[in-house]
């Protein structure tokens, strides 16, 4: 059996543009959350949401060195014909393979190299803004990279023509589960001998007055804290009403662990499990006690050869929403079977929000740092439990411990569950 190792990470996260900057971030319990400053947010309910702070200062990371740089790996040009997303993605993916060490140049290698990185909802400004250009002046108006430009595919396109990365060139939407979707079958893609290297993962880039109109209109979102952004998202807590919009990317260079071996790579963990399942039950309610989402944790579980009691953090889907977060929890104390003191858990949405399509990545790459460094983040505003547990929530300050097992959840609108087993490489 083939096993896949990760060798590269590369984050575009509302925390920093680049990965050791988005970690250290996590772990000293800083937050991303500031007002929306893209768009006027003066007839919305919700005015805030985890941007992507840029060197440009959009987002408010003007100054900061660790902002995310887009004029660094793509001209200025290139970024008017793309989507945000897309651009997050390339970001990522740059960052991912220069960490990787990894940079294909024969035929052979380039054939074996492939991409499979998703979105949510993909183009959603590119859409907006192109639907009014069309309104105010006629077809003529539209952009002829409108099109290119939302396509929820084209950040593997333009990865694997920026690279020359010839291998399987897919892409995975399945709402907010679609970066661990993109993680679990590009280690798929690689078992089963079809690559020896994927970029997979996700990105996002919904903030904006179509995306965060939309969200409000199924009143999913929170409403309470637009003078204190910081506190907003707080999964687990009896304070929170809702969850609030992240933007940014994910990516992670998995490959075959023998190929790693051979060129002498660096390797962060063993993507030893990966589970799928769906609820069959509402398009945007979890089932009951988040059953589908136990199904795919039992599944991710049983093909990494382990049980949950070899766990030792699971990063939670968390995303400050009643039912989900509540469930989830449920679902994790029916496997544990009242094992339940000695175990850890966070929801890094309090930190970053919630990234969509990109946040099953972002998370799974926390995951391999935690493994890496022997530290697990917290769950931020994290003051009073909703309900009683005994599970440790992580609350506010980020925990050192042996990390050596891993489970990353993800849970989807349309009932979509995903969850992914990492372990350190024995």
């Amino acid at each position: 059996m083939r096993r896949v190792v990760i060798t590269g990470i590369g984050l575009v996260t509302p925390l920093a543009g680049n990965r050791e900057a988005s970690w250290s971030r996590l772990i000293a319990s800083q937050s991303g959350a500031g007002p929306i400053d893209v768009f006027d947010t003066t007839d919305m309910p919700c005015k805030i949401a985890f941007q992507v702070p840029w060197t440009s200062g959009r987002g408010g990371g003007k100054g900061d060195a660790e902002a995310f740089d887009a004029e660094s790996f793509a001209t200025k040009r290139e970024q008017r014909r793309i989507d945000e997303f897309i651009l997050y993605a390339l970001g990522a993916a740059h960052e991912a393979l220069e960490d990787a060490n990894w940079s294909p140049e024969s035929d052979s290698d380039r054939e074996r190299t492939g991409v499979l990185i998703g979105s949510g909802i993909g183009g959603l400004q590119s859409i907006a803004n192109s639907q009014m250009d069309l309104a105010k002046g006629g077809p003529r108006k539209v952009s002829p990279f409108f099109i290119p430009s939302a396509l929820i595919n084209l950040a593997s396109g333009q990865i694997s023509i920026k690279h020359g990365l010839k291998g399987p060139n897919h892409a995975v939407v399945t709402a907010c589960a679609t970066g661990a979707h993109a993680i679990g079958d590009s280690a798929r893609i690689i078992k089963d001998g079809d690559a020896d290297v994927m970029l997979a993962g996700g990105a996002e880039a919904s903030i904006c007055e179509l995306g965060i109109a939309g969200f409000c209109a199924l009143k999913a979102m929170s409403t309470k804290y637009n003078d204190t952004p910081e506190l907003a998202s707080r999964p687990y807590d009896q304070g929170r009403d809702g969850f609030v919009m992240g933007d940014g990317a994910g990516v992670l260079v998995l490959e075959e662990y023998e190929h790693a071996k051979a060129r002498g790579a660096k390797i962060y963990a063993e993507v030893a499990g990966y589970g799928l399942s769906g609820d069959a039950f509402h398009i945007t309610a979890p089932a009951e006690g988040a059953e589908g989402g136990r199904r795919a944790m039992e599944m991710a579980l049983s093909n990494a050869g382990l049980t949950i009691h070899d766990v030792d953090y699971v990063n939670t889907h968390g995303t400050s929403t009643p039912l989900g977060d509540e469930g989830e929890i449920r679902a994790l104390e029916k496997l544990l079977d009242g094992a339940a003191p000695n175990f850890s858990l966070s929801a890094t949405k309090s930190a970053i929000g919630h990234l969509l399509g990109a946040a099953g990545a972002v998370e799974a790459a926390f995951c391999a740092l935690a493994i890496r460094d022997g530290i697990m983040p917290p769950t931020l505003n994290l003051e009073t439990p909703s309900f009683e547990t005994d599970i440790d929530l992580i609350p506010k300050t980020a925990k050192k411990g042996d990390v050596k097992v891993t489970l990353s959840n993800s849970f989807g609108f349309g009932g979509t569950n995903a969850a992914l087993v990492l372990k350190t490489v024995e």
